[in-house]
């Protein structure tokens, strides 16, 4: 169950458990789109159960949870991206749906959404 967003690519789950979503870099406080970002994030997945899928690294440097997340089916990662609140960004190893993230990021540009306008 997330708990709390903070911000467009970063959520608390039950337990206060931070997780960072994989393969995607959002806008951080200050910077163009952080509000938008943060509250298409909060409208996705506030108080709603998600599915967290891992790649290679379970955690990142700051100790939160690395995972691609699902709620309701939805590929939470990519409509952050494909509706401009997120940019596609690599952290190898962990790559596995990049190809699809930047396929989402070009349409996010075709379709002139988010930072794109």
């Amino acid at each position: 169950m997330v708990e709390q967003v903070i911000d467009g690519d970063t959520i608390v789950i039950a337990g206060s458990e931070h997780v960072r979503y994989i393969g995607v870099d959002a806008p951080e406080v200050g910077e163009p789109f952080y509000l938008e970002a943060k509250q298409f994030n909060e409208r996705m997945v506030v108080g709603k159960r998600v599915r967290l899928e891992r790649d290679v690294s379970d955690r990142d440097s700051y100790g939160r949870l690395l995972r691609y997340v699902y709620v309701d089916g939805i590929f939470v990662n990519g409509e952050l991206v494909r509706n401009g609140y997120a940019f596609a960004k690599r952290y190898p190893p962990d790559t596995k749906y990049q190809e699809y993230l930047e396929e989402m990021e070009r349409e996010a540009k075709r379709l002139r959404k988010g930072p794109w306008q």
